[in-house]
């Protein structure tokens, strides 16, 4: 991860520990990570000039989400990172799940097909450029749309529209509802088949009667679907 520019004539590298190795010798550098800080240092003409430090807030609605999702019958978070291991580590230990960190986008990749191959449905929520091959690959790719990138929002199955944790259960409660719908649609319709080729086969049901009860099924699945507009 890293930017490579010449400014005023000067070649200028901005970059983690992987692409400025010097970097490794600022012992304040330490200090800063255990805090839970992200770093990009910045090189001047081979020369170590300065040292950038940010830190992620967590969104206070995070873990109250995640309860949630858990609730809903997730059996594993966990939560994959290109920044540091320090950092990782304090962010996962404020959200109460695993991590990986130091991955790059084929990792994180890497890891989502590991998951399937082990018979998983992996679901991935992410908003960045890093994110977007794992967003592709998992079995439901979410986005934060409102902060994320044009790419991981293309990649994605689900866009959200507004930076809000809640919504992630809510995605999970809505796909619910709609497979409950959808099989009580299928049940009907099979079972209403069942019984009037039966009843036609029969000679009880006149096909003139047959063909006209054909439409039947369609306007009770309108209605059965059309509940999944209340909301709840």
């Amino acid at each position: 991860m890293g930017v490579r520019a010449r400014v005023d004539g000067s070649a200028i590298v901005v970059g983690n520990r992987r692409m400025i190795p010097r970097a490794a010798s600022v012992p304040i550098a330490d200090n800063l990570e255990a805090q839970g800080k992200t770093l990009l240092f910045v090189e001047r003409d081979g020369e170590l000039a300065g040292m950038l430090a940010a830190a992620d807030t967590l969104r206070p609605e995070v873990p109250a989400a995640l309860a949630a999702v858990r609730a809903l019958g997730v059996r594993r978070i966990e939560l994959l990172t290109g920044d540091n291991e320090r950092t990782a580590a304090a962010l996962a230990e404020k959200i109460g799940v695993q991590y990986r960190a130091n991955l790059l986008p084929e990792d994180k990749i890497r890891i989502v097909k590991e998951y399937q191959a082990q018979g998983h449905v992996v679901v991935m929520v992410g908003d960045g450029v890093n994110d977007a091959p794992a967003l592709a690959q998992a079995d439901v790719g979410i986005a934060m749309g409102a902060a994320g990138a044009d790419v991981a929002i293309e990649a994605a199955h689900v866009a959200l529209m507004r930076e809000d944790w809640t919504l992630v259960p809510e995605v999970f409660s809505i796909a619910r509802r709609t497979m409950r719908v959808v099989k009580m649609n299928l049940a009907f319709t099979t079972l209403y088949n069942v019984i009037g080729l039966s009843l036609a086969a029969l000679g009880i049901l006149l096909p003139i009667l047959a063909a006209a009860a054909q439409s039947l099924p369609d306007l009770g699945i309108l209605g059965n679907s059309a509940r999944l507009l209340r909301q709840h």
